[in-house]
């Protein structure tokens, strides 16, 4: 069946990067050609800035990088819009992270399954696969 898939950070980096660190799972759900799969708005930014910072190294700049990575693996971005952002006040403050909150908000408001390692975020009503 098809799904709607919301890539965690993490899991966007660890499949351009062929980290053995993505698993099994997770990889055969994002090559799974009936599927749709989104990186968000929100891990660019986050990308972003940390790559500024310095701590996310990557093979070129950012806004030339993930566009190119996100296109060489079929992956769709997902704008942030309001509604999605609305969700933020109905979520109990589990989780500190500013931008996994806000993925979690956009999985919820557009149905899709967030891939992700961080068991965290499964506290969350928000359908969680890795």
């Amino acid at each position: 069946m098809a799904q709607k898939i919301l890539l965690d950070t993490c899991t966007f980096l660890w499949l351009v990067r062929d980290d053995a660190a993505l698993s099994t799972k997770a990889r055969e759900l994002i090559l799974n050609t009936e599927n749709a799969v989104f990186l968000s708005i929100v891990s660019v930014w986050e990308m972003t800035v940390k790559h500024g910072l310095g701590k996310l190294p990557l093979a070129d700049l950012p806004h030339i990088y993930i566009p190119s990575e996100r296109k060489k693996h079929d992956i769709e971005s997902l704008p942030l819009i309001e509604e999605a952002v609305a969700q933020l006040g109905k979520l109990p403050s589990y989780h500190q992270d500013p931008f996994d909150r806000m993925l979690i908000c956009q999985a919820i408001h557009h149905g899709c399954a967030l891939l992700t390692p961080d068991h965290a975020i499964s506290c969350y009503p928000v359908n969680t696969q890795w």
